[in-house]
């Protein structure tokens, strides 16, 4: 090696900080837990957390232990000392110490890594130089040096984090946290006590930020999170795969992750809606429905309680009870706790009277008394028990009792669409539908509270309804969340018109609304092209910009007649393979089976959405439906007319389009044999 050479002697610096977390680990696997614990529970517990830890300690061969250094002017919260020299720090991925106990590399999230995102040469927050370094295949490679004591030098973009950002991707999406900006870093970094909600347009890296939030707040807040618990909730499970390399990479092994449908998954689902009977029952005034229907069965008692206690007999008039009734209902606190609570009132009520009579009961006395017999039949003939499922089964299989709780409500018409056609038998053989779910969810916590966590990411928030936002508000109405979407990506005919109105179902109002408009990924004339139909989508959005210099490969190609369009769209997947990266065929669902046959006839193979790309293999035939939150080095569009085409209104197939036209990192070719939709304009070049 050559110790002149500053590249080398990162080189070194990087050898010896995986050689200390090695090191780390190995001492993490030595440890000798036999005369440490009191009992088998406590080993158990103990030694989950050490294969913890010692996974945590894993040095992932192909992501940068560090990616970053910071030269500071002065020791970090120390005035500066003339011609004093400051300290040196390695920004990577995790903290690694040597055997001295001394940092060879900080934690991206430490406080003392913030200025590698924020600082400039306007505020340089007393640091120096900024180093990046650049990888190839996990080699360290390359160096670039950003003096910020040179005010006058004027900001230049780094040649690095442009590499990085229009870098061709094989294999699982990767983490951004050496390329995060300083508007997307504010949101990383933001307090844990309230809720931000990103609109960020394709390419901003909504996903990503999201993600390194989730990070940052187990880091900054562990032992809180440890016990509250934290969960990131996605749009499907194919998008849930795509992303679950990204948090071990950024220091992070346990945290939960779902879909809506996996939250609220109370029943089985096998049914569908029609997109009308959807968007009812996903409305925000079912749940004025179901809390009539739930309180439906509370009647009034016409007859006393009397309890025997020995040779005595205690009476609690009617009128007495029915206050006690009443008294709950106006509270409107949980069907099942109010149900719990009544015994005890009436019990109250025996040893108000017991202690009138000059005896001296206890809450012994009172519990025993609100476990017998009278007040038992009381309580269960005014108040009965709810099962959620089959309150819900009641409410869409009897006209009349819809018909009485969705007055004022609901329209005639509205009732009979979210009517079903065949009365389920039971709830068990019910073919429950995805909304029915979210339905039998609402019902569940009318009855009982829903346990809360302490920070929920909600990804592709805008394509939910009112009433499975309600679903995920009540996942965190003790703890905080981080809300992302593109209004103008919202692909369901129930999609959210604005933040606002989601946020307020989600209950949490007071969130603050970040808007990404800067794009990282998706090439200029491609972002530009798919900008021209957001008059019609989402005509309040800004379109979005490209910070890349490159402009990207981009085509659109019509074919003369239909016959032609397979053989084009295979022919142009040929070429996309011929250069670096990853390539997505983009189609209308109902294409797909048409398309696989014809990439299958070509010799083309193929993966579906979620499995990992290799070198091997490199195209995802992806049914539009399932674009959303994806991306790949280039895509190939099938028929646009057809993705529209494809859903219940044409805004819908407009946003769908939208989306697949911006899933392309680095080319996107459209093949047609229809008609352009006019919102499009004049057709772009063809090539």
């Amino acid at each position: 090696m050559n110790a002149n050479d500053p590249l080398e002697r990162e080189r070194a610096h990087l050898a010896s900080s995986r050689a200390a977390l090695r090191a780390m680990q190995a001492d993490v696997e030595a440890l000798d837990i036999k005369d440490v614990t009191a009992n088998w529970v406590n080993a158990a517990v103990l030694e989950r957390q050490i294969e913890e830890r010692i996974a945590a300690l894993a040095d992932l061969a192909h992501t940068p232990l560090f990616f970053g250094r910071l030269d500071y002017l002065s020791a970090p919260g120390a005035d500066r000392a003339e011609g004093a020299e400051g300290e040196r720090f390695y920004i990577g991925r995790r903290h690694v110490h040597d055997a001295d106990g001394d940092p060879m590399v900080i934690d991206w999230r430490a406080p003392v890594s913030q200025p590698f995102y924020r600082a400039s040469k306007k505020d340089p927050m007393d640091v120096g130089t900024r180093r990046r370094f650049g990888y190839t295949g996990g080699e360290l490679t390359a160096y670039e040096d950003e003096d910020l004591t040179d005010a006058a030098g004027g900001e230049q973009a780094s040649r690095l984090l442009q590499t990085e950002i229009e870098r061709p991707r094989v294999g699982p999406m990767r983490d951004i946290v050496a390329t995060i900006q300083p508007e997307q870093d504010e949101i990383v970094r933001a307090g844990i006590g309230g809720t931000v909600c990103v609109q960020g347009a394709p390419g901003t890296g909504k996903t990503a930020v999201g993600l390194h939030r989730v990070a940052y707040l187990l880091y900054a807040h562990r032992e809180r999170l440890a016990r509250t618990g934290t969960l990131v909730i996605g749009p499907n499970r194919s998008f849930l795969r795509y992303i679950e390399q990204v948090l071990p990479a950024l220091g992070e092994l346990n945290v939960a992750q779902a879909t809506v449908d996996d939250l609220v998954g109370h029943v089985e689902v096998r049914g569908t809606d029609t997109a009308d009977a959807a968007r009812i029952k996903g409305d925000a005034r079912m749940a004025e429905v179901l809390r009539r229907a739930v309180r439906a069965g509370v009647t009034m008692p016409v007859e006393p309680v009397v309890v025997v206690r020995g040779s005595r007999r205690w009476r609690v008039p009617a009128y007495e009870i029915e206050e006690m009734v009443r008294e709950l209902l106006d509270r409107d606190i949980r069907y099942g706790a109010a149900r719990e609570a009544l015994p005890q009132r009436i019990a109250h009520a025996v040893l108000v009277r017991m202690e009138e009579a000059g005896e001296a009961p206890d809450d012994r006395v009172q519990d025993a008394v609100a476990r017998t017999a009278a007040v038992k039949a009381a309580v269960k003939s005014v108040w009965p028990a709810v099962d959620p499922a089959k309150l819900v089964l009641r409410l869409l299989s009897d006209p009349e009792f819809l018909a009485e709780h969705a007055a004022g409500v609901l329209t005639e018409d509205e009732r009979r669409t979210v009517l079903w056609a065949r009365p389920a038998r039971s709830a068990r053989s019910a073919k429950w539908s995805a909304a029915d779910a979210v339905l039998v969810d609402e019902a569940m916590d009318l009855v009982a509270r829903t346990p809360s966590l302490g920070h929920v990411v909600l990804d592709e928030a805008q394509d939910l309804s009112p009433m499975q936002y309600r679903a995920v508000g009540r996942r965190c109405t003790t703890g905080s969340a981080t809300i992302l979407g593109d209004l103008a990506q919202g692909t369901t005919p129930w999609a959210t018109a604005s933040w606002a109105e989601a946020l307020t179902h989600l209950g949490k109002p007071e969130a603050a609304v970040e808007e990404l408009t800067q794009g990282f990924r998706v090439p200029r004339e491609v972002i530009a092209y798919a900008s021209r139909l957001l008059p019609a989508i989402a005509p309040g959005l800004a379109a979005a910009t490209s910070m890349r210099e490159s402009p990207g490969d981009f085509a659109v190609r019509g074919v003369g007649a239909h016959e032609e369009l397979d053989a084009a769209v295979v022919a142009a997947c040929r070429e996309a393979l011929e250069r670096e990266g990853s390539v997505g065929l983009i189609a209308a669902d109902a294409r797909v089976g048409v398309l696989g046959e014809a990439l299958t006839g070509a010799g083309l193979p193929y993966l579906a959405p979620g499995e990992e790309t290799t070198e091997a293999a490199r195209l995802t035939l992806v049914p539009a439906s399932l674009a959303k939150g994806l991306e790949y080095d280039y895509v190939v569009l099938d028929e646009p007319a057809a993705v529209v085409a494809g859903e219940p209104d044409e805004r819908t197939g407009l946003r769908r389009l939208y989306v697949a036209l911006t899933r392309a990192v680095s080319g996107l070719t459209v093949v047609h044999a229809e008609a352009l939709p006019g919102e499009l304009g004049v057709q772009a070049r063809t090539g």
